[in-house]
């Protein structure tokens, strides 16, 4: 009103602005769109087509602390709102249970591993399965082993293999699977002096760490595609396990990956020590 005013030379800028009650300042401001925000916009774009079950969160995390940008969340947010980028809201199923033992909290790298096994099925609906291997304390994605059948004697390999490069555990974390409790796995864990901690029957929480992240595991890739070989998924799984540990931004370390958490010192001084 004040604009129009003066622009019909009715008033002036002065008498405009004490008539309707605002400052000169207000009056003579003029917004500016800043071309940082269809950079903003593009890199949401990118992220949520690659990720498509990334919101606005991981999003943030992703662009502040992996890629370096300084933007402010709130500004962030705007355009992500703007571009009807945000996820449908799923409401939460509270389900009453027993409460289980306290889920043990690792101080260190090596500490604990958790591992456990995933099912799935292939374009021409083979069963498939997923050994998952992690470390519990800074969440880092160990291995994913991919096949029709993975017995305890492949449990074991693919266990070797990651030792090789990391180190042993103090100990592993896992439920009451066959390929778990058998006797070759028990001797094996003997011979190497490694505890297997079983959590309590029907207590999937005390095996939270890998549970999550099978979680993660689904809905970051294994349900978005339909794979028609085994070596396809391997080749996909391992792929994305880099991006997981370098990448994704995990909410449970305070928005960092798992590679920041760890520091390059610290498990190399860890490895040695093994």
């Amino acid at each position: 009103m004040a604009q129009w005013s003066v622009t019909n030379r009715l008033v002036t800028i002065r008498v405009a602005c004490q008539a309707f009650g605002i400052s000169e300042t207000c009056y003579r401001y003029c917004a500016k769109l800043s071309s940082e925000n269809t950079v903003i916009a593009d890199w949401l774009v990118c992220l949520t087509s690659n990720q498509r079950n990334w919101g606005f969160g991981l999003c943030f995390l992703y662009l502040r602390n992996v890629k370096g940008f300084k933007w402010n969340h709130k500004r962030v947010y705007r355009i992500y709102r703007a571009l009807e980028l945000n996820l449908r809201i799923k409401p939460c199923q509270r389900i009453v249970r027993d409460v289980p033992l306290a889920l043990a909290v690792p101080t260190k790298i090596n500490d604990m591993w958790s591992m456990d096994f995933m099912h799935d099925q292939l374009a021409d609906g083979r069963s498939i399965r997923l050994f998952n291997v992690i470390d519990d304390f800074n969440r880092e994605g160990l291995c994913i082993e991919v096949d029709f059948s993975l017995p305890s004697k492949r449990v074991i390999r693919a266990l070797n293999q990651v030792i090789e490069w990391r180190g042993k555990p103090r100990a592993i974390r896992c439920d009451n699977g066959p390929e778990y409790i058998s006797a070759v796995t028990s001797a094996w864990a003997t011979k190497r002096g490694i505890s297997i901690e079983f959590i309590q029957p029907g207590n999937l929480q005390q095996n939270a760490y890998v549970e999550r992240y099978n979680r993660t595991v689904r809905y970051d890739w294994l349900a978005h595609h339909l794979f028609d070989s085994i070596d396809e998924v391997q080749n996909f799984a391992t792929s994305w396990l880099w991006t997981y540990n370098h990448d994704r931004p995990h909410m449970g370390l305070g928005g960092i990956t798992p590679k920041q958490k760890t520091g390059t010192g610290r498990l190399t001084s860890t490895f040695s020590a093994s």
